[in-house]
């Protein structure tokens, strides 16, 4: 088996900054001709960006927001005190180069089967929904999706003129609910927090739950939580529910634990593999594998470090670890021996982590 190829980011020039509302932008890249394949996207990925902060790597994920087909777009809300989104906000101009990841994700729909797509997004989990709501609905005439959105008021709705536009391109096919939280609608289904409560009246008033092909998800982990405890409740196939948080932060990781008959020492002998290169190191037991093996592989490839994002995903091949949360790596790939490494504590003496496989 040969080594995986691994992408590398390039300098990509900003061909527009568009003000979505107070807090949130869209950034659009310009990619030479020479990088059109490499940075060809499905709908539903999203492109990682890197910069240094005070001598730091710090990297982060934005969801693209363009259909299939344009030019690589990614959709921006400020965070208080966000590194990165505070820069992207209010800094970032067209002509700007940024460092910019190939397209990456598995969040992404099949555009050759026509079917029902049901989407829900809340804040700025709408990004990739309009990505993949606009890939669908142009992939064929027959397909269809329904979108409900959840935010605080008008003011904050990213994406509210597009929505709105391709809501009159496709009316017959998409079907478009705004649920506000902190302003009141006519309808008082759509007055309200997306929670589990309300996600049930919706789905009761407006889908009948099992002529839905796809169910996708994407916002912060109560909302998609509750999602998919409703969906379940429904019967829903979990083949049919797709997830992606944009972050997790209402969710603390479980504290650093080791196993009883984990021997006692300070450190754990590990094996690194990555682009066909092995590297020997000493692992802290008391860091992630991802934090104790930058020390002498600074290569090694991360974006949120919160379990979110999958970009660190690699194979445990000998040894153990305990993964303190999850949130992008499904059952079949756990039982598989795979682990997000930002998330990992070395239980075992020795350990062998493979991004390569």
């Amino acid at each position: 088996m040969g080594v995986r190829s691994r992408p590398v980011f390039h300098p990509l020039r900003v061909a527009a900054v568009e003000r979505l509302c107070d807090d949130a932008v869209a950034v659009t890249f310009d990619v030479p001709a020479g990088l059109a394949e490499a940075y060809a996207f499905a709908p539903g990925q999203s492109l990682t960006l890197r910069r240094e902060v005070d001598g730091r790597d710090e990297r982060r994920s934005y969801s693209i927001c363009a259909p299939a087909g344009a030019p690589p777009r990614i959709g921006v809300r400020a965070v208080p005190g966000g590194l990165f989104s505070d820069w992207l906000v209010h800094e970032v101009r067209p002509g700007d180069v940024l460092q910019v990841l190939p397209p990456t994700g598995r969040f992404t729909p099949t555009l050759d089967t026509p079917g029902h797509h049901v989407l829900l997004a809340a804040g700025s989990g709408i990004t990739p929904m309009l990505s993949i709501a606009a890939s669908v609905l142009a992939a064929d005439t027959e397909s269809t999706v329904t979108l409900l959105y959840g935010n605080r008021r008008t003011d904050t709705v990213m994406f509210a003129d597009e929505l709105a536009d391709l809501k009159d391109r496709h009316p017959g096919r998409l079907q478009l609910a705004h649920v506000l939280s902190r302003e009141s609608r006519e309808a008082e289904v759509l007055s309200g927090r997306l929670d589990a409560e309300r996600l049930t009246l919706l789905v009761d008033a407006l889908l009948p739950a099992g002529a839905v092909d796809h169910w996708w998800l994407c916002g912060p982990y109560g909302m998609v939580r509750d999602a998919r405890d409703v969906l379940e409740g429904l019967g829903v196939p979990e083949e049919r529910i797709h997830q992606e948080l944009f972050y997790a932060d209402d969710v603390p990781p479980e504290p650093i634990r080791h196993a009883d008959e984990a021997p006692a020492g300070s450190v754990v002998q590990a094996v690194v593999v990555l682009d066909g290169r092995t590297t020997t190191c000493a692992l802290p037991r008391d860091r992630t594998v991802l934090e104790g093996a930058q020390r002498v592989r600074p290569d090694l490839p991360f974006a949120c470090k919160g379990g979110v994002c999958g970009t660190c995903r690699a194979l445990v091949t000998d040894g153990e670890v305990h993964m303190r949360r999850n949130f992008a790596l499904d059952r079949a790939e756990i039982d598989a021996g795979y682990v997000l490494t930002c998330q990992s504590i070395p239980l075992s003496d020795t350990l062998t982590v493979d991004y390569d496989r």
